[in-house]
């Protein structure tokens, strides 16, 4: 009888401590991948909103936007080329 009060306690101890320890990351949830999200400058247009027209003014206006060069394809990193258009650099004229 006292092996299965044993086992109960046990039980009990191990689904707080998880339980406690599920609650320590409750408010911290876990980070983005740090791995960038690519977009190949053909289809820049359909993740921003703009026609291709817009989309090859704005590059040809601005050629130190953030890119990458991979076997002659031209990637534009998302979160960079957000980063950029948000910033004032390109507002300055």
């Amino acid at each position: 009888m006292e092996i299965s009060f044993f086992w109960i306690a046990v039980g009990l101890a191990a689904f707080g401590y998880f339980i406690g320890d599920g609650l320590k990351n409750f408010s911290k949830p876990q980070k983005k991948p740090s791995y960038p999200y690519l977009i190949k400058e053909k289809d820049l247009h359909y993740h921003f909103n703009l026609s291709k027209g817009e989309i090859e003014e704005l590059l040809n206006k601005y050629s130190d936007a953030p890119k990458i060069e991979l076997k002659g394809t031209t990637y534009y990193p998302y979160q960079q080329f957000i980063d950029w258009l948000s910033s004032n650099e390109i507002y300055k004229t």
